[in-house]
């Protein structure tokens, strides 16, 4: 049965908003840039099982950018790996939603929220999985914070230099940080090109065209002796006008009742 995908990349927009809204504090901008990512890799793209979170074949994800967790606790929750309730709990004392992943939660493979973490954990995996004769594959979202960390580079440059195809990574380029723009903050250039130079091979795709992430993600299973880097040019804020492009949604930010509503009102689900 072929999944809505767009579908479920709305509803993971829709419920991660009312997840934030519910805890009183999350950072919705970067959540909503993923939700189409996070419905590619979860409903169409990884051998993963609910009922067996801790598979030893199942594909691996890592959350890099950890703040956008709410969109992440959401898919999990979709794809059955708890009752949608507890994604609901995000940020409340007694409940294992925190702000940033923790391994508690079922389906999380690694905590984040460090930001340049992510890479290197995921390239552990990846070669984890090839020194033991396993075919599992691992990917990772990294943000821009994380494209200037240099532990997030030396992931990149020994990733490529161990041929490590078995490891995607996906840049949510949503072009704004905590303080500013990226090209205040940081200018990086042409991502790349300079992550080609280091044995990867590259895709730029629009990280909110769903065929064109679905088309990226079967070239980079299809790419052999390099590990894949998707340049994803996504909108932070995406779905909600006030929010796509403005700063201050970068988070961590207290969504009013009237803000939710507004938010929902124009996604369509009032």
């Amino acid at each position: 049965m072929s999944l809505n995908l767009e579908a479920i990349a709305h509803d993971i927009r829709v419920d991660c908003l009312k997840a934030i809204h519910a805890g009183r504090s999350g950072h919705p901008g970067g959540s909503l840039s993923i939700a189409d990512m996070l419905a590619v890799l979860y409903f169409d793209e990884m051998n993963v099982d609910p009922a067996r979170p801790t598979w030893r074949e199942r594909d691996r994800f890592i959350l890099s950018k950890g703040h956008a967790c709410p969109s992440l606790y959401v898919a999990l929750a979709m794809k059955g790996y708890f009752p949608m309730e507890e994604a609901m709990k995000l940020r409340k004392i007694g409940a294992f939603m925190e702000g940033h992943p923790d391994m508690r939660v079922p389906g999380i493979d690694a905590p984040s929220g460090s930001l340049g973490m992510g890479l290197s954990q995921g390239l552990g995996m990846a070669l984890g999985a090839q020194l033991q004769g396993l075919n599992f594959r691992t990917h990772v979202i990294l943000g821009d914070g994380d494209m200037q960390e240099g532990n997030t580079w030396e992931a990149i440059m020994s990733a490529g230099h161990k041929r490590a195809d078995n490891l995607v990574a996906l840049y949510d380029a949503n072009k704004l940080q905590g303080d500013a723009p990226v090209e205040t903050q940081l200018d990086m250039g042409n991502v790349s090109a300079k992550v080609a130079q280091f044995g990867w091979h590259t895709i730029d795709v629009d990280g909110h065209d769903i065929p064109a992430l679905q088309a990226a993600l079967k070239e980079a299973r299809e790419t052999k002796g390099k590990p894949t880097f998707l340049y994803a040019d996504t909108v932070k804020g995406k779905g909600v006008g006030f929010m796509e492009n403005v700063l201050m949604w970068h988070g961590s930010v207290t969504m009013t009742d009237a803000q939710l509503a507004d938010a929902l009102k124009e996604l369509g689900d009032e």
